[in-house]
């Protein structure tokens, strides 16, 4: 069965349309864009409060997480556009599985909406991910040809944002006659660049070719990140795009104290247990030993148990951490994310894993 797609100049009913266009040039005022990540791991009254100083203190976005089975991203980040007025937000990333491709459409239209524009943009992002194992299986899904349903959900979403009429059938995706159903309100098409939460070489690629951005991912050293911007950069070309049309936004987890290094330290060690046990193929990516990978295994269970980690992060040598996350004091963790921005990251999102957020703001509100 073949997709039934539109052309870049009309829609499947013939209709003329315009493609957005987004410019990701780094903002004048920084040396570079600066995000937050944000997860389950802080109070979320506490993230609003952090969300409304990181947009004073000059920090251009907030990706929410929805990779497990915490915090619904579509919730957060209503709550967020609702207490701010200039920051943008995005999905860090919605698992395609989970959600009909024209009820993401109308979640982010909506969201659209609730943001108003600044500067005469949206304030959202869609970020989507093929989600992972063994989370998938234990829900009922099933993770088959990944890059094709990437693909078919990119495209088909790309069309209902134009806010015209859409028919698309694929193996994955099957829309007949549809669009976004706004009958009182704002009918203009819908500025939402989408991203995919990329890790393989294959999905990277696709990434280049058919996405606004990638979502690079963390726990991941600066080498990996030169690939897979090459694989991002061999995709965009297949599309007779340039790099720079590609927007390149980094997760990156940053263990930041001051005041005790240490406990930075040995909570880096529970995350990377953490990716070791659940998402091995992220630290293989990284060059990671195998021999450490089932050392890891055998302690951790999954759901795994807070003792657990600690006794897992008791294997991991400090320097395997150093390779893959920002640690330790404002000064070497504004030296680690360097390596990444001069790697190629024109956005790093930075997970603040301590129990405070604004150290990590604060450290990063003036660039490095």
């Amino acid at each position: 069965m073949h997709a039934r797609v539109c052309t870049p100049k009309s829609n499947a009913c013939g209709k003329e349309r315009t493609e957005p266009s987004y410019s990701f040039e780094k903002e004048p005022t920084m040396q570079t864009r600066f995000a937050l990540y944000l997860q389950d791991k802080h109070n979320i009254e506490y993230e609003l409060a952090m969300a409304r100083y990181a947009e004073e203190r000059g920090f251009s976005e907030i990706w929410q997480a929805d990779t497990r089975l915490a915090r619904d991203c579509i919730v957060m980040m209503s709550a967020f556009l609702a207490t701010t007025k200039r920051l943008r937000f995005g999905s860090g990333v919605l698992p395609i599985w989970t959600r009909n491709p024209a009820v993401i459409a109308a979640s982010w239209s909506s969201m659209w909406e609730l943001g108003g524009k600044v500067e005469g943009r949206g304030r959202v992002m869609l970020g989507l991910g093929a989600w992972w194992e063994p989370i998938a299986a234990r829900v009922g899904v099933q993770r088959e040809k990944p890059l094709k349903a990437m693909r078919e959900y990119v495209e088909s979403i790309r069309q209902l944002f134009s806010m015209q009429e859409v028919t698309y059938q694929g193996e994955f995706v099957h829309l007949d006659k549809i669009r976004l159903d706004v009958a009182y309100g704002d009918t203009t098409p819908r500025d939402i660049p989408i991203y995919i939460g990329a890790t393989g070489d294959k999905m990277l690629e696709l990434t280049g070719e058919i996405c606004d951005g990638v979502v690079l991912n963390y726990v991941v050293s600066v080498d990996y990140i030169k690939r897979a911007i090459a694989l991002v950069e061999k995709g965009a070309m297949k599309a007779g795009k340039n790099l720079k049309d590609v927007d390149l936004p980094e997760l990156l987890v940053c263990c930041l104290s001051d005041k005790d290094p240490k406990a930075a330290m040995a909570e880096g060690k529970k995350l990377v247990a953490y990716y070791l046990a659940t998402e091995p193929h992220i630290m293989k990516a990284s060059g990671v030993s195998e021999e450490l990978l089932e050392k890891v295994q055998s302690i951790l269970t999954w759901p795994a148990r807070e003792e657990e980690y600690i006794r897992a992060a008791r294997e991991i040598p400090d320097e395997v951490v150093r390779g893959l996350m920002a640690v330790g004091t404002s000064i070497e963790c504004r030296a680690k994310v360097k390596e990444y921005i001069d790697a190629g990251v024109t956005c790093p999102i930075l997970f603040p894993m301590m129990p405070e957020i604004e150290p990590v703001i604060n450290a990063f509100a003036d660039g490095v």
